[in-house]
């Protein structure tokens, strides 16, 4: 999983800046409407070794830069048999948010829908990832 840095930065601006349907992060209760309703699932985490020393010399190792990198995964939730274009457009909008942004030391890097997975059924829903990479200089 990701630092508390990252996470606070990245769930305050989906919170802040998405309302086109119920956001749901990581172990958070959510009870699934009886009528199946677009919702996103969000994933903060930190790839394996993503938090690296990335200078040398500043003197006590602390003092040095130290680089966490990690993934951004929005899994757009979309009623199953519904088809994919409203999860597109949701995940293309999702990326608009973050993609190029620098925030609170954020840096969001490359996006992707889909990443090399077609969407996933679940249930009753489908599933269209929004994906974007980011680190944090600390």
């Amino acid at each position: 999983m990701s630092s508390v840095a990252a996470f606070d930065t990245i769930s305050q601006r989906l919170t802040a800046n998405w309302t086109s349907t119920p956001l749901v992060f990581e172990n958070d209760h959510y009870d699934l409407p009886n009528a199946a309703a677009a919702f996103v699932y969000v994933e903060i985490w930190a790839i394996p070794g993503g938090f690296d020393q990335a200078s040398i010399g500043a003197g006590a190792r602390d003092d040095n830069l130290w680089r966490e990198h990690g993934t951004l995964d929005m899994h757009v939730m979309v009623p199953k048999g519904t088809g994919s274009r409203d999860g597109r457009d949701k995940a293309g909008q999702l990326i608009d948010l973050f993609r190029g942004q620098d925030l609170s030391g954020l840096t969001f890097l490359e996006a992707s829908i889909g990443e090399g997975q077609p969407g996933r059924p679940f249930a009753n829903y489908w599933a269209m990832t929004a994906s974007i990479s980011w680190r944090r200089d600390q």
